[in-house]
């Protein structure tokens, strides 16, 4: 049986946490203690609601609105913190690989994140991504699907020190990042399935995506 990606994503952290200074470790567990704690993962936009426009640029250039992409069919949402982010990276990859599935059913898979579209694309052609990677600086479409939040401090001057340069790839939001979520929206506008949680080291199983997307047929 094949790996599962939340399998792969623990293994990764699981090798690498003992990299990271002490005292970064503790400021980011202390951090992703609160996110939890703060009911942010419960102001998300959930099952049943309608899914917010938008229209937003693309890695290559392009406005991508979610109107369009649902004229075609249902509609696979990604919302990760960005190429800096590891785990995001083995998510994405995961994402690719099921691609043609998700096609298959008739589905676009779409993903946003609040970085620049020159991060965007470099991001593309590193991990070939054959979807469309979106930038919603100041993580504005974020927001109204109630993923937004701003770090502490002391955790953006960790991630500082770790060379995230979110200043710069997030094109002056450095402290604005969404929750990671993913959703399944149908053709009508309205989310049928939705996977949010404040433990960025947790996302999405793909298989549980191809299953929503089934659910719709």
């Amino acid at each position: 049986m094949s790996q599962s990606l939340n399998d792969e994503l623990r293994a990764f952290y699981t090798a690498r946490v003992h990299e990271l200074p002490v005292a970064a470790r503790a400021v980011m567990d202390r951090a992703g203690r609160e996110l939890a704690e703060s009911g942010q993962a419960g102001q998300a936009l959930a099952v049943g609601a309608r899914a917010p426009r938008f229209a937003l640029p693309s890695a290559t250039g392009r406005t991508v609105a979610l109107d369009d992409l649902l004229a075609e069919g249902p509609v696979v949402l990604t919302f990760y913190r960005g190429a800096w982010c590891p785990f995001c990276n083995i998510a994405l990859r995961a994402l690719q690989q099921h691609h043609d599935e998700i096609r298959a059913r008739g589905a676009r898979l779409v993903a946003v994140s609040p970085q620049i579209p020159d991060e965007s694309l470099s991001l593309t052609e590193k991990h070939g991504l054959a979807f469309d990677v979106l930038s919603d600086l100041g993580s504005d479409v974020a927001k109204q699907y109630g993923l937004a939040f701003d770090l502490p401090d002391d955790l953006g001057e960790v991630y500082d020190g770790l060379g995230f340069e979110l200043q710069r790839v997030n094109g002056g939001h450095a402290r604005t990042l969404p929750v990671p979520a993913t959703y399944v929206i149908d053709r009508d506008g309205t989310v049928r399935w939705a996977f949010v949680d404040t433990d960025y080291k947790l996302r999405a199983e793909p298989a549980d995506i191809l299953d929503a997307l089934d659910a719709l047929r």
